[in-house]
């Protein structure tokens, strides 16, 4: 009889186990999508995990998503970025990410572990929008994790060329003109997030740039 109440008790296990792994990362995919939607339009997000029972836990082997746009707040964003401490790999696309002052192009990021890695175009107009002291931005020096931008600034009814500084500070993407009175401008700052460095390419009608971070 014992054995039989074994034999039961491991089938039943083993049902629960099978029916998780079948159902639950379609389910998982779908909260995500919910949740996701209200900031943007979502085209696909894909979950898996093996054994499926560790979603209950929010732990997942592999996340994706892609999205046309996505609009939120920074504070929004932390949280998602949080929550994705549990995620072996997250491979994330948005054709337009607007996050705090700047707005990013064809932006991608990835996740593998704590590392993440993050690419976007950055156009002119937007880059003025977020630091309107600028115009006809090109970057004209990437390396040792920060870069320099290089265009017209009007300052006092005074025109002239105003060089700006694209760094790592304290785990934040800030931006520093070469302009003592001006200070400098956070571009993105997140406290689950550690930024390492930044570098960037000429691209047409702007850059494409790419930065290095790492969850804390």
């Amino acid at each position: 009889m014992r054995r039989l109440i074994a034999i039961g008790v491991a089938g039943t296990v083993l049902l629960v186990l099978v029916l998780a792994q079948l159902f639950l990362p379609g389910i998982a995919a779908q909260q995500l999508r919910d949740r996701l939607s209200k900031n943007g339009k979502v085209l696909d997000v894909e979950v898996s995990a093996f054994p499926a029972i560790e979603l209950l836990w929010h732990d997942a082997d592999r996340v994706v998503v892609r999205m046309e746009n996505y609009r939120s707040s920074t504070g929004h964003l932390s949280s998602l970025l949080d929550e994705a401490g549990g995620v072996g790999t997250l491979q994330a696309s948005a054709s337009e990410l607007q996050s705090g002052l700047l707005t990013l192009r064809n932006a991608t990021l990835s996740k593998h572990g704590d590392a993440l890695t993050g690419t976007a175009t950055v156009s002119e107009s937007d880059l003025r929008t977020a630091l309107p002291i600028l115009d006809n931005v090109e970057p004209i020096a990437s390396g040792n994790g920060q870069l320099t931008l290089r265009g017209t600034g009007t300052i006092l009814g005074v025109t002239a060329t105003v060089d700006a500084t694209v760094a790592a500070q304290d785990g934040n993407l800030v931006v520093a003109p070469d302009v003592p009175l001006l200070g400098t401008f956070t571009l993105f700052s997140d406290p689950h997030v550690l930024i390492q460095g930044v570098s960037a390419t000429s691209a047409p009608g702007g850059f494409a740039v790419s930065a290095r971070a790492r969850l804390q």
